[in-house]
């Protein structure tokens, strides 16, 4: 943790007269304050603190977090690689590399299932319909896949993005928020599996930023349901277009091609139920 200051007025100062509280920095670099706290707990940051735990941050802290935007912006990271590829350049210690996640990574399943078919990275995108770079950034978790390349990858390895999860044999019928599976399904969306087990439903909590969607349009055997829990949600059935806000739903049949997007300029979240389990 950072050096804790006395929680005075005085304290709020360094030695130049540039500590920034988490409000100032978060306006300055373009990020919000929870993305800034989330980004500490990987270790990507090390604020110092008043007595009172104010995180209070110093102008190579800012530069630091700019650099992890853009890497995130412009590049597509997601955090634990924005946080790995720091570390090798030597803008962040080694020891605060965040510890290696448990169990498979999924750039590592996904290399495994291209090697079980042996096939180059170079025949694999290519009929996957992706550049090989691109490939090769996945399988080594370096960018993270839209919802409709995950579909397309799922299909082509003959497995269903569920399996992606990496879901125990066993139903926990009960599954706390701390508990869920979670899924980068590139920039700006997250899936969080709700249930998982010997069911015939797979629901999932989507949360999708602003502009931010499916990537592209995709289809797959079953029926959807979902619910805009918060924000708004722009999506595309066979076609047709519907706009829909916080406490519509929409149920439809899955094989036809849907896309969407989040249009708004705040976060959507979406309960989202594939049945059978086959997304």
């Amino acid at each position: 943790m950072g050096t804790a200051i006395k929680n005075t007025d005085e304290a709020h100062q360094g030695q130049d007269g540039t500590y920034l509280k988490i409000g100032d920095v978060a306006q300055m670099v373009g990020i919000s304050a929870t993305v800034i706290r989330s980004w500490e707990r990987l270790g990507l940051i090390r604020p110092k603190r008043t007595e009172s735990r104010y995180r209070l941050y110093t102008p190579d802290d800012v530069r630091l977090l700019q650099r992890a935007r853009f890497l995130r912006k412009e590049r597509g990271l997601n955090a634990p690689a924005i946080v790995d590829l720091l570390v090798r350049n030597g803008d962040i210690p080694f020891e605060t590399r965040p510890p290696a996640p448990k169990g498979v990574s999924l750039g590592a399943q996904l290399r495994r299932a291209r090697n079980e078919q042996k096939l180059s990275l170079n025949e694999a995108a290519a009929e996957i319909g992706i550049s090989p770079g691109f490939l090769s950034a996945l399988e080594r978790s370096r960018m993270s896949a839209s919802v409709g390349t995950l579909r397309k990858l799922a299909r082509f390895y003959k497995i269903n993005v569920l399996d992606l999860f990496q879901p125990s044999e066993t139903n926990p019928y009960l599954v706390r928020p701390e508990d869920r599976k979670k899924l980068a399904a590139g920039r700006g969306v997250q899936m969080e599996l709700l249930a998982w087990g010997n069911t015939m439903m797979e629901p999932h909590l989507f949360r999708i930023a602003p502009k931010r969607g499916s990537g592209e349009s995709y289809s797959h055997h079953g029926e959807e349901f979902l619910h805009v829990l918060k924000g708004e949600l722009n999506i595309s059935i066979g076609g047709t277009n519907y706009r829909l806000r916080p406490g519509d739903s929409l149920y439809f049949d899955s094989s036809t091609p849907h896309e969407w997007h989040n249009p708004g300029k705040r976060e959507t979240l979406v309960l989202w139920i594939n049945t059978p389990p086959t997304f």
